[in-house]
């Protein structure tokens, strides 16, 4: 594997692959810059609430911010947006991308440490921020971590005015450019950090050819035709919600209705009145529309595609939501930031088995299972490394497959997760993996939800401890759990040894639940 600069940023690259992604059509020599100038203007882009974005407006505004941030980062420096799903933040990414610069999606649950951490460690040279959301004042969150920082971005407040941040409305108050140079399509397009459930988080560095090709994958795989429309409750700062809102409007013509705050209720709502044809969501989104869409009688009948992933998605739960949503294909899949849907699911006929089992067949990239049946890809969608170079060390192997941490097996032509690396409970020397145990434990009448970690135990090394949301008026037990895993034939070293109920899972924005959390509680 080599290295290339391109605008100040070095990035993994390897020649032969480069060649046969642009032979392929996977990668492109125009930018998504070049499809907003040959867009319809009067096509909608974003429906925000009562607001919408056609692409003659996203065009002017877009112009008029490049020409405001080409005066205070020159090409190849970022930009950083902490926003909720307001169409704000595509202006900012088109605007960002136009000058030729690297945006840097924020998630908004970010708090001093990770912020402060991420605006030194890409340099951001501006951050925009909502004024308040939620009741809590962005703004001002943003200025406590500048007075910490050597050499402190802009601040911009959307939606409101704070001291010490300049307006929004004054950013695009100036005159559009148009001269532009071009951006390269093999340049950094995006720096996404990793949420990280430890240590600190990465900065993922994803080209604009890298993010074309996922598009173009979707738009093979998920029936994707012009004119759908994809509701997009999941935050714009995860690779998932960025690109259902501000990559596909405008590279498949499509539109995207956009949410600030899950409501389950709220979003059948929006799906009915606007026709929507596609979700995609972790696992809580899903059983949500599904118990929202059963209350108000309906089967959403324009829906067309949900896809789930993003934390452990149980069978059941495909197989119901299919059996509901009258026209919809229903199917789990797989991914990560580094090689965002490297599963494309299994959509090609409805109430495929395969849907709800497995998490789908690979794309367009290749999928391997490598030592100790470790999930490694590679693709024209992978990403061209991390911000940091240290961080690599580990994260490929000697053939350039992204190593995932994930493991997994093979049914036939489909893959099936079946755990992280580091969450296996190694017992008296049986290696355990929970997602297993947990798959087969979800099916218990008594049990809405449950996560298996391993504890520290001085007789076996670790013992499984299985921390479980009771269904309403249950209260299981070891030997609840017991019998039903020997009923379905599971070996006694995988039985949880101990049971712990909560009201709930701590869950990341990106629905995966957080068991270093668990451990640290259980282990106090």
């Amino acid at each position: 594997m080599d290295r290339r600069t391109i605008e100040g940023w070095n990035i993994r690259w390897d020649e032969g692959r480069a060649a046969a992604a642009y032979v392929g059509g996977w990668w492109a020599r125009s930018t998504i810059v070049d499809a907003l100038a040959a867009a319809d203007p009067a096509q909608v882009l974003l429906v925000d609430g009562p607001d919408e974005l056609t692409a003659g407006e996203l065009r002017e505004q877009a112009t008029r911010l490049a020409a405001r941030l080409a005066q205070v980062a020159r090409p190849g420096q970022v930009v950083s947006f902490m926003l909720p799903n307001w169409h704000e933040a595509a202006v900012i990414y088109l605007a960002a991308t136009m000058a030729g610069l690297v945006i840097n999606p924020l998630l908004p649950s970010f708090r001093e440490r990770d912020l402060g951490f991420i605006l030194k460690d890409c340099a951001s040279k501006v951050v925009f921020v909502p004024q308040e959301f939620r009741g809590y004042g962005y703004a001002a969150l943003v200025q406590r971590v500048c007075t910490t920082l050597e050499n402190p971005p802009h601040i911009v407040a959307v939606r409101g005015a704070a001291a010490g941040a300049e307006a929004y409305a004054d950013w695009l108050a100036g005159e559009p450019q148009a001269n532009f140079t071009p951006p390269d399509p093999d340049a950094v397009r995006m720096v996404m950090y990793t949420s990280g459930t430890t240590g600190t988080p990465k900065g993922v560095l994803h080209t604009h050819n890298s993010l074309h090709a996922l598009i173009r994958q979707l738009g093979e795989h998920w029936h994707i035709a012009r004119g759908d429309k994809f509701i997009v409750p999941s935050p714009i700062s995860h690779i998932g919600g960025s690109i259902y809102a501000l990559e596909m409007p405008l590279l498949l013509g499509t539109t995207a209705v956009l949410m600030d705050s899950w409501d389950a209720g709220r979003a059948v709502e929006l799906m009915q009145a606007h026709r929507v044809t596609h979700m995609a969501g972790a696992t809580p989104f899903l059983e949500h529309l599904l118990a929202a869409a059963r209350a108000a009688d309906t089967h959403l009948p324009d829906l067309k595609v949900f896809i789930c992933g993003g934390a452990s998605v149980p069978p059941a739960l495909i197989r119901e939501a299919d059996g509901w949503f009258a026209n919809a294909r229903i199917s789990r899949v797989y991914g990560s930031t580094e090689v965002p849907v490297t599963t494309v699911g299994a959509l090609a006929a409805k109430g495929m088995a395969e849907a709800a089992d497995t998490d789908g067949a690979p794309g367009v990239a290749e999928v391997i299972l490598g030592s100790g049946d470790e999930i490694r890809a590679r693709g024209p969608q992978m990403f061209c490394g991390y911000l940091n170079p240290a961080d690599e060390v580990a994260a490929f192997d000697e053939a350039g497959f992204y190593r995932s941490g994930d493991l997994g097996r093979w049914e036939g032509g489909f893959l099936v997760v079946t755990g992280r690396i580091k969450d296996l409970i190694i017992r008296n020397g049986e290696n355990i993996a929970p997602k297993e145990i947990e798959d087969l434990l979800l099916s218990h009448p008594a049990i809405a939800d449950i996560a298996i970690v391993g504890l520290p135990d001085e007789r076996t090394g670790e013992r499984a401890c299985a921390v479980i949301v009771p269904a309403p008026g249950a209260s299981p037990q070891v030997a609840d759990l017991a019998a039903h895993l020997a009923e379905r034939g599971v070996a006694r070293f995988k039985f949880p040894e101990a049971v712990e109920l909560r009201d709930s899972l701590p869950r990341n924005p990106a629905g995966k639940v957080m068991k270093h959390v668990l451990r640290t509680e259980l282990s106090a």
